[in-house]
């Protein structure tokens, strides 16, 4: 059953040029329990899709649904209820806390705020999360500035989890540290979402690690999804030209078989008001005419979808 499902969303922000359409008609379901890769270049619309699930953003259009029910307009209290449901993991594991909070006062705020607990309960629970994220409790006074990122992102993770949440949104977690510790919070991830029956939205640009994590995967470009399909089959059967061109990019090891890679050309096109049809005509090397008209996702092999006027073409249809 899918927990988390957004149809037709749409969240635009006006600039004194118009509208930019930072996420434009997004379709798709998430199972419980699964992760969900979303990627594409930056200022593809991948944050703000996921900060609009959350309402950290306030859709224009569309609607998200919460467990089958409709949360698209809340109000404050119905809000709060859900608060604890839907929670964030931050890019800058630095910028997200607070310089002048201990680890113990961080994780701590937050089992407060879920009202679970009462006073005599909060320091057993921050050991118990401090623990399940691996924080030797020897830095439970310690500052942000005393810690490396690895350990400040386990502290973020040790506060997401104080609200029990249901599905989080990973806003590209381990971009920020380096890649030995990468390995370490994905696996950590991993391990909570087994333990807790966690869901995922896991925002990221690397290929690479969206691979590893990930049951399904989506792939954006300015603001609409051009592609969707399970993680095994994007790899191996990739159909849209930007995903191509996206798959091109991954570094490999093999020096007996090099990678052709693939080297976008022209303008990208403004996220302002933009022109109806592929946003990726600009840039395509296939485009023609008929890409100037509307585009929807298609499916194509079962539960892969794509959005490009050549797909029949491709197909031999």
């Amino acid at each position: 059953m899918a927990l988390i499902e957004v149809k037709e969303l749409k969240t635009y922000f006006k600039v004194a040029r118009g509208t930019v359409h930072a996420v434009d008609g997004v379709t798709f379901k998430i199972e419980e329990g699964k992760t969900m890769g979303v990627v594409g270049e930056s200022g593809c619309g991948k944050t703000t899709l996921g900060r609009t699930i959350i309402h950290l953003e306030e859709s224009t259009d569309g609607q998200i649904f919460y467990d089958g029910k409709d949360i698209t307009r809340l109000r404050r209290k119905e809000l709060n209820d859900y608060r604890d449901k839907l929670q964030i993991i931050f890019q800058d594991p630095y910028s997200s806390l607070n310089p002048r909070k201990t680890v113990e006062d961080t994780i701590q705020e937050a089992l407060y705020l879920s009202k679970r607990f009462d006073k005599s309960q909060l320091a057993g629970e921050v050991t118990k999360l401090m623990n399940m994220v691996g924080i030797d409790q020897r830095l439970r006074l310690s500052y942000p500035h005393e810690l490396d990122g690895g350990r400040r992102q386990r502290v973020v993770i040790a506060r997401t989890l104080a609200m029990h949440p249901k599905f989080i949104v990973c806003d590209e977690p381990v971009s920020a540290l380096d890649v030995s510790i990468q390995a370490q919070v994905l696996n950590l991830l991993q391990d909570l979402q087994e333990e807790l029956g966690l869901t995922y939205m896991f925002i990221t640009h690397d290929l690479s690690v969206v691979r590893h994590i990930s049951d399904d995967i989506c792939v954006m470009y300015l603001g609409q999804l051009v592609e969707t399909s399970p993680s095994k089959e994007l790899f191996k059967h990739p159909y849209h030209p930007y995903t191509e061109a996206l798959l091109s990019s991954i570094p490999s090891t093999d020096i007996h078989h090099k990678r052709e890679r693939i080297l976008l050309k022209g303008e990208i096109t403004s996220p302002i008001d933009p022109e109806p049809g592929c946003r990726f005509a600009a840039r395509c090397p296939y485009a023609t005419e008929a890409c100037k008209q509307p585009q929807k996702l298609e499916e194509v092999e079962p539960n892969h979808f794509v959005s490009c006027c050549r797909i029949h073409e491709i197909r031999g249809i």
